[in-house]
């Protein structure tokens, strides 16, 4: 069967969703008919402005597109933001796509850093995807984001499992410090951390964390896709790096970050950045 309808396929999480934002925003200002978007739906749900409808990428009915045997649907175009290393996909939904289809590169390859290194700068994942738009004659524009910045705190603490971490006990004695300083903060509890800390605030939907986000902040985490999301709500981001290049991955908005060596961040290091970040 032969819909008449433009597919865009993203299948990234959280921060990767917030940093195609502008690319969203682009397409669907090129293509003035509308775009069915295919993802996981917590994510991108987010950006339902962008869309027309929204599919799943969980649901049953989409697994011949990652099949061997040929699909019997085409579609008008195929967009595809992702990584494609080895063109498996390309190959594949090029075949479905009746126009040329629109291939995004995700992010650069060279985005990782050596422990301890700090690079001199990079090409930032936003521009980097915008960039490849302008070799389809889709005009790139940037989503501008709205600063939203308060006299309040939010650190986000959370356990490493495949990047390396600040530890979530040096986020417990930060928010302590500030307490005792008299700052407003608050903890916003991560999946699969326990933390025991009067006031802690946990919220199982991303709405309702944006709901949050509304009054504001200064927002303190890790390399994280919430510390990406935070920026793209206007918070001011101070993100700490460990694995990757911060030129490449820092989050959309006001922010800055620091380099973390093996683990080794100073605490007293972030508290002088949230002093800075308070006399925005």
């Amino acid at each position: 069967m032969h819909r008449d309808d433009i597919m865009l396929i993203h299948l990234g999480g959280l921060g990767d969703m917030c940093l195609s934002e502008s690319t969203f925003f682009s397409v669907s200002e090129h293509f003035k008919e509308g775009i069915i978007a295919l993802g996981y739906m917590r994510f991108l749900r987010l950006f339902k402005g962008y869309f027309k409808a929204i599919e799943r990428v969980e649901s049953a009915k989409w697994l011949p597109l990652f099949s061997q045997n040929e699909s019997g649907d085409t579609w008008k175009r195929i967009i595809f933001i992702g990584k494609d290393r080895e063109g498996t996909l390309r190959k594949r939904w090029s075949c479905i796509s009746k126009e040329h289809m629109i291939f995004i590169e995700m992010y650069p390859e060279d985005c990782f850093i050596a422990p301890g290194d700090m690079r001199l700068g990079g090409y930032h994942v936003e521009d980097f995807q915008l960039t490849q738009l302008k070799s389809y004659g889709i005009e790139a524009k940037k989503k501008e984001i709205i600063p939203n910045i308060s006299k309040r705190v939010i650190l986000y603490p959370e356990k490493g499992f495949e990047k390396k971490k600040w530890h979530y006990e040096n986020f417990l004695k930060l928010y302590d410090s500030l307490k005792e300083r008299g700052i407003v903060v608050y903890i916003l509890k991560s999946m699969g951390l326990e933390i025991d800390v009067k006031g802690a605030v946990f919220f199982d939907e991303l709405h309702d964390i944006r709901d949050f986000f509304n009054d504001g902040g200064i927002f303190v985490s890790n390399d994280s896709g919430m510390a990406h999301f935070a920026g793209m709500c206007g918070l001011y981001t101070i993100t700490i790096f460990s694995d990757f290049d911060p030129y490449v991955w820092h989050p959309r908005g006001k922010g800055t970050f620091v380099g973390c060596s093996e683990g080794k961040v100073d605490i007293a290091l972030i508290e002088s950045k949230i002093e800075e970040a308070l006399k925005v």
